[in-house]
């Protein structure tokens, strides 16, 4: 049996959570339309994500470089009515801890968390539920 290296790993779970993140926003999104005369779910402009996609989300300091450090989640809803949640990470596999929202609103939320205490070396997605609409970035820890 081969010995794969650690940079095969990290570029392997790299190019996993990239494609997990593309998948999870395109289901979130709602995907294509089911209704080939329907513009609902289609992207109208180039620089305009698809509706139920719509809201951005920033992590700072990113890359993270300790476990239980402090991160601060921002970002606005896009059209949403509020921050209603902040996943880190996957159910079973948090790579957030202790997240508190502390603004909701729609035109800017802003969230902390801790980096859990479990976390090695890699990617992982940060999901935001805006009220109809959802957004993701990634988080990069070098621990």
């Amino acid at each position: 049996m081969r010995d794969i290296t650690k940079s095969t790993r990290a570029v392997t779970g790299l190019a996993l959570a990239a494609g997990l993140v593309a998948a999870v926003s395109i289901g979130i999104a709602g995907g294509a339309s089911a209704d080939p005369a329907s513009t609902e779910g289609t992207m109208t402009n180039a620089n305009q994500p698809p509706k139920g996609a719509r809201a951005t989300v920033q992590v700072s300091p990113n890359p993270t470089t300790h476990r239980g450090q402090e991160v601060t989640i921002t970002g606005h809803c896009g059209g949403g009515t509020g921050l209603k949640s902040v996943l880190g990470g996957f159910p079973g596999r948090p790579a957030l801890e202790n997240i508190r929202i502390l603004e909701s609103g729609p035109d800017r939320f802003v969230a902390k968390a801790n980096v859990a205490g479990n976390i090695g070396n890699g990617v992982g997605p940060v999901f935001v539920d805006c009220g109809g609409e959802a957004g993701v970035t990634l988080l990069v820890t070098h621990v």
